[in-house]
């Protein structure tokens, strides 16, 4: 019932779109907007004017707290793109929803980190045993690394908790709802002299290089508005690149766009431009493949993903 009434929503929210032009299709759903930095690029591209030069004019982004929740918004509220998390993309296509993964976007792990309190007794990974591991929600990159790193290094019994935003993993932690809690970048930097380290996940998986986020959009809207898919791509894509050529610059259009203090913006988004962290749309299917090990290790999914059917790598620049 829950895929049947999407699918309708769907619907009407493309005729809507068709019918009132712009008025729709110029805004984007982007997971965590405005506190992680999947979408730093995003936020370079509209202040810089890289999505009018390519052909659209993006006036507003909307945020979730990740999973599938970011391609909801985009398929209810009629959304034209959305960068979400892959394994949510998986998921929503293995559901019977309209999605199709048409570029790259987080293309490793260097942001994601667990924290405990300074006092706390964990040491390692492997003190987990028994206590109570935060993520933010069902079908997320957290989700999914989080089951990855258990599986890979062997740890079982830890109680995973879906907690919700990452300020939402700050409390619980600190209320000792949970005992180990998700940061992202620029949050963990804000926050790092509060907390300590129990691991980083690319320290504890055999590949740094797995794919957080991709691109998503319905086949419905890339029949009818192909040049507009293209302009986001090429819009984002142009703002990859001005991060990696000038971050210190791109750290404060990001800081202004997610009101936040620039000194720590760019000692964060530094550390991930030198990481090579997002992707200028290019697909990986390596990392895509050991992101979607974590579907099957939870039984979201009992086969490898379709990707023939799933990826349409025809709006990327040749």
């Amino acid at each position: 019932m829950f895929t049947y009434l999407i699918k309708r929503l769907h619907g009407l929210a493309l005729c809507l779109s068709l019918v009132s032009g712009s008025a729709i299709a110029d805004q984007i759903s982007v997971t965590h907007w405005g506190v992680l930095l999947y979408g730093a690029p995003y936020a370079v591209a509209m202040e810089r004017g890289y999505f009018r030069q390519a052909g659209i004019d993006i006036s507003g982004i909307y945020s979730s707290k990740g999973g599938g929740t970011t391609v909801r918004n985009m398929i209810l509220g009629g959304l034209p793109f959305g960068e979400v998390a892959l394994s949510a993309a998986i998921a929503a296509e293995r559901e019977g929803l309209d999605v199709r993964i048409v570029c790259g976007g987080v293309q490793n792990l260097s942001d994601l980190v667990w924290v405990t309190l300074p006092d706390s007794p964990l040491k390692t990974i492997a003190d987990l045993k028994g206590k109570k591991l935060g993520y933010t929600s069902p079908k997320s990159v957290t989700d999914m690394v989080t089951t990855l790193v258990l599986n890979h290094q062997k740890i079982t019994g830890v109680e995973r908790v879906a907690v919700g935003s990452v300020g939402a993993q700050m409390t619980a932690l600190q209320q000792k709802a949970i005992d180990a809690a998700y940061l992202g970048e620029p949050v963990y930097t804000q926050n790092k002299a509060k907390f300590r380290v129990l691991f980083f996940a690319r320290d504890l998986l055999p590949q740094n290089n797995l794919t957080q986020t991709v691109g998503v959009t319905t086949s419905e809207f890339a029949k009818a508005n192909p040049q507009k898919v293209k302009a986001i791509i090429e819009g984002r894509r142009r703002g990859v690149e001005f991060i990696y050529q000038n971050p210190k610059e791109a750290a404060l259009i990001v800081a202004k766009a997610y009101s936040f203090d620039p000194v720590i913006m760019e000692e964060a988004m530094l550390s991930l431009a030198k990481a090579k962290y997002w992707s200028a749309g290019e697909l990986d299917l390596a990392g895509m493949n050991a992101m979607a090990e974590g579907l099957k290790l939870t039984g979201a999914i009992d086969s490898p993903p379709n990707w023939s059917k799933l990826i349409d790598r025809s709006f990327l620049k040749q």
